[in-house]
């Protein structure tokens, strides 16, 4: 074996002095980014219960697989070969589907379980995805399509009633931020590898679709406890009459529609506005690529200070970012500047994503969180439905007006919400219910 020489040809000698200070420094500099590291990785998921993270894994594996829903357009007319009118219709059938998903997952929720109801709605997708799959002729595809849609969202409510009731008050907002993360972490991949599976054959996108279902349903079945309130079983849970005779709850949900009107624009109206700015379609999808890249980097970093500041007043702080990058996409017309814009509401989706939800739990008596949960998410469906109208109207007249309205929508929404902020606080410091959940 050689051994090594200096350049003069003296053998190596024992470490000099320097060279050793030199590595203990290196060595501490490690030491304390370890620390650094460990100490953030705490605060931005320590605390929370195993039941949780049994949940948020599902939550990834199901989005990991989301290949049926931004590929069914482009399956319906390379595959099935329909007209835009039948394409429509189809996609219609799904859309009036979903608006009904979270109100039947909500009363199934508090009647037979957040568990039960999530495995239920996880298995009935999975059925619904390989029925439209194998579907053939417009009824077949319509009626497979409404199956689709009232059975995509029908675990959502579910989802959320057991964060309410696993997670303290406290830390909700991280909690829920952490599964609107894991969401957006595996829709981001399921993009990329659904062009692959389509390019291998259309039918693996609804089997692989189904697949992440099933293992969603099971993981939450097998690692999940039961955490429906003691004694629910026992007598009438309530209905929806019962949410809709809270003011502070239908204030709150007409508000998130609002938002969610102006939200939806980036899906609806956004691409059409970079059309006329006479750029490619190709630069839409890089604006938008900034969006999940911001939530990716941003949202774990952002959980632990959500907890430590008042719900309410951080949702308006949301919105009134979401007004601002919205309204700012009127001086937009290069990609660079839609990009910079996207950035700026992204960072209010991320605020109003996270503390939204965490107030819906505590407003609702946990013997209602899923019909609580239920009209909240039809609030968000509603948006979908209003947003792609109104907005194309108000393009129709420049696009000044439709994202100055926005920004206008947004500020009205915000100063609303700061005004519904001390109602959110009192019912917020009151006691639950029942503080005690149970495991059946």
């Amino acid at each position: 074996m050689e051994r090594t020489e200096h350049a003069d040809g003296t053998p190596p000698g024992p470490a000099s002095a320097d060279t050793r200070v030199g590595g203990a420094r290196m060595a501490g500099r490690r030491g304390r980014f370890g620390d650094l590291a460990g100490r953030f990785a705490r605060r931005a998921a320590g605390g929370l219960p195993r039941a949780f993270w049994v949940l948020w894994a599902g939550t990834l594996v199901n989005r990991l697989g989301l290949f049926v829903e931004p590929f069914l357009a482009l399956y319906l007319s390379s595959a099935r070969r329909l007209s835009l009118a039948e394409i429509g219709l189809v996609l219609a059938a799904s859309g009036a589907g979903s608006v009904f998903s979270q109100l039947i997952g909500g009363a199934l929720t508090d009647r037979i379980g957040r568990r039960a109801t999530l495995t239920a709605g996880m298995l009935a997708n999975a059925a619904a995805l390989l029925a439209l799959g194998y579907a053939r002729g417009l009824p077949a595809l319509v009626t497979a399509a409404l199956g689709v849609g009232l059975t995509i969202d029908m675990y959502r409510p579910a989802a959320s009633a057991l964060v309410a009731d696993l997670v303290p008050a406290t830390d909700r907002a991280r909690a829920y931020g952490l599964l609107f993360w894991a969401v957006n972490l595996g829709f981001s991949v399921a993009m990329v590898l659904g062009g692959t599976l389509a390019r291998a054959g259309f039918i693996w996108l609804f089997w692989a679709d189904a697949a992440t279902c099933l293992v969603f349903g099971l993981l939450v079945w097998r690692g999940v406890p039961e955490t429906r309130p003691r004694g629910a079983g026992d007598q009438a849970p309530g209905g929806f009459a019962d949410v809709l005779r809270d003011p502070l709850m239908v204030a709150f949900c007409l508000l998130t529609l609002a938002v969610m009107c102006v939200y939806m624009q980036a899906y609806t109206t956004l691409p059409l506005a970079v059309a006329e700015s006479g750029l490619p379609a190709q630069d839409y999808g890089l604006a938008m690529a900034v969006n999940g890249i911001v939530i990716v980097a941003i949202q774990p970093i952002a959980g632990p200070w959500l907890g430590r500041h008042d719900h309410a007043r951080v949702l308006s702080l949301g919105v009134v970012l979401l007004g601002i990058g919205f309204g700012l996409t009127s001086l937009a017309s290069a990609t660079w500047s839609y990009a910079a814009t996207v950035a700026i509401w992204t960072l209010g989706e991320i605020l109003t994503s996270s503390t939204g939800p965490a107030i819906v739990a505590n407003l609702a008596p946990p013997r209602l969180r899923g019909r609580y949960s239920g009209l909240f998410g039809l609030a968000f469906s509603a948006g979908f439905l209003i947003a792609p109208l109104a907005g194309t109207r108000l393009l129709a007249h420049g696009r000044p007006a439709l994202w100055l309205s926005c920004a206008g929508l947004c500020a009205a929404a915000a100063v609303c919400q700061l005004a519904l902020g001390p109602a959110i606080r009192r019912r917020e410091s009151l006691p639950e219910e029942s503080a005690t959940a149970r495991s059946v």
